[in-house]
């Protein structure tokens, strides 16, 4: 080690080398950072404006919402600053910062995603029970629990990645600083590194996803069972986009992290469905798709527009 200099910085090689198409992809992420800025913000303020929406369903998507904007804002504004630059680095400390709020957005969202699929089993399937089982300090609860867990995992790894010594490449192939690529540039055995995030991620998995494939087969099989073939389209149209989210959300993840880390651009695309796409779906299945939310925003612009007059 007393002839390898320590490195200070890493380079990210993000999406593509060409600067027209990272000029394209540059105008693509801004507006899809946007729109999520605008999906989740408006979700937030509706929920938190309108009070027939103080229930526990909108608390979990108020909680939803604002993760969304943390995720998305994790990467996606330095992505967009190494679009339009030259050196497309980022400081060793910058990157373990970056992985740590990574780690523990998308720990929380795996947690409020399987605990809003249990809120709708117990909503459609248990209707008599519902606001005796999910009440607010229940709610609370969870919450604090989903942050809780995703703190804890992040923190751990994070604790751990400090140990790595980086001396030889600095180059990340991606786009973001994600754990595994960081592994792979280490002087020192990661082993314990990579032991310890296969745990943690094998450990969120089964905390998170036997209750959304366990709820969401029961409100499928309460949605087949209704009798009206409007209702019955609508409702499981509604639940369809719901799983629909949440699977992709699931399968990228456990894909890009049972993986081997190979820097392939596969990795990189599937990266960006859990920590971009699904932060921008969210708020437009739940408002596009929500009546109860449609209303509430025309109740906020009728009071808007009787303000101003």
């Amino acid at each position: 080690m007393k002839n390898v200099s320590i490195i200070t910085e890493f380079v990210l090689l993000g999406l593509s080398s060409d600067p027209q198409i990272q000029t394209m992809l540059f105008v693509l992420f801004l507006g899809i950072y946007l729109l999520t800025w605008a999906g989740n913000t408006a979700m937030i303020l509706i929920i938190g404006a309108d009070s027939w929406l103080h229930t526990p369903m909108y608390f979990f998507l108020g909680h939803l919402s604002f993760l969304d904007l943390s995720f998305s804002s994790v990467t996606v504004p330095k992505m967009l600053q190494n679009f339009l630059s030259q050196k497309e680095s980022i400081s060793v400390w910058g990157c373990i910062t970056q992985s740590f709020f990574f780690t523990l957005s998308g720990g929380t969202e795996a947690c409020l995603l399987s605990a809003r699929a249990y809120d709708r089993y117990v909503a459609i399937c248990h209707p008599l029970v519902y606001t005796m089982v999910i009440d607010r300090p229940l709610c609370t609860g969870i919450v604090s629990t989903a942050w809780a867990v995703g703190f804890l995992l992040s923190l751990m790894n994070s604790l751990f990645i400090h140990k790595l010594h980086f001396c030889g490449s600095n180059i990340i192939p991606h786009f973001s600083c994600e754990l595994p690529p960081l592994f792979t540039l280490s002087c020192t055995d990661p082993t314990v590194n990579e032991i310890l995030l296969a745990v943690s991620c094998a450990f969120l998995g089964l905390l998170t996803l036997p209750p959304i494939l366990f709820s969401y087969s029961r409100i499928i099989s309460a949605v087949l069972s209704i009798r009206l073939s409007k209702g019955q389209g609508k409702a499981f149209s509604t639940c369809s986009s719901h799983l629909t989210v949440v699977l992709l959300f699931y399968a990228t993840a456990l894909f890009r992290y049972t993986s081997p880390d190979s820097g392939s651009v596969l990795e990189r695309v599937v990266s960006i469905q859990y920590s971009v796409i699904t932060s921008l779906l969210n708020p437009l299945i739940y408002s596009l798709k929500n009546q109860e939310v449609k209303a509430a925003l025309q109740r906020m612009l009728r009071q808007h527009k009787c303000a101003i007059g």
